[in-house]
């Protein structure tokens, strides 16, 4: 479950310092803004993350 959190937190969650980038994000990247949203449930339904479908 923490390898789990971590993973969340390093990867997916936005930071304030880092205008709402996740920590392994590059900054060159573009993030599209059409398109459907799909949700993941994390930590068995504790946290949800929403990514743009492909």
């Amino acid at each position: 479950m923490l390898n789990e959190y971590t993973d969340h937190y390093n990867n997916h969650r936005p930071h304030q310092s880092r205008w709402q980038r996740p920590p392994d994000q590059d900054e060159d990247v573009v993030v599209p803004l059409e398109g459907r949203i799909q949700r993941r449930q994390v930590l068995s339904g504790a946290i949800n993350e929403y990514h743009r479908a492909a």
